[in-house]
């Protein structure tokens, strides 16, 4: 199973959502059955480390940031198995790179997996303070948590 985590920039939703997939899915001993990769519909920080702030909200939490921002291509809905919108805007922005204007069965909202959290959209912290890099951190955490229960489920083998 490969996802795809996608957001604006790539420098802080995306590539959280990836690295706190990561950890959820090394501590269930799923590693190699399950990849995770990230994306930016933007192309503005391609190459970028993970914002600081997002790292350090992060890392109150026990997970490490890695990567480098990428800019989303056409190729990657075929490459990947779900990919994930952060916000309705990334989520048109997919469709419309690949020439659709409705929906995909492998494009989803991140937040349609959150239990605990009533958002729709995952919010982009990146003009507010550390609250909102904090808040964004637990909502992936519990997105993460729901989406990892539902590939369990959907998929026997992985379980």
């Amino acid at each position: 199973m490969r996802l795809l985590f996608v957001c604006l920039g790539n420098i802080c939703r995306s590539p959280a959502a990836e690295n706190i997939m990561n950890h959820l899915i090394q501590e269930a001993g799923l590693e190699g059955q399950i990849t995770c990769d990230s994306a930016g519909t933007a192309g503005y920080h391609t190459g970028a480390a993970p914002d600081r702030r997002m790292a350090i909200a992060a890392q109150k939490q026990g997970i490490t940031l890695e990567g480098r921002a990428r800019q989303f291509q056409p190729e990657d809905l075929a490459k990947f198995d779900l990919v994930l919108a952060m916000d309705e805007d990334n989520y048109r922005d997919i469709l419309r790179s690949v020439g659709l204007t409705t929906s995909h069965p492998k494009v989803k909202m991140m937040c349609s997996y959150a239990q605990n959290h009533p958002d729709r959209e995952v919010p982009d912290p990146y003009y507010g303070g550390s609250q909102g890099f904090d808040y964004v951190i637990e909502l992936l955490m519990d997105a993460c948590q729901g989406l990892l229960q539902e590939i369990k489920t959907e998929i026997p083998e992985i379980s």
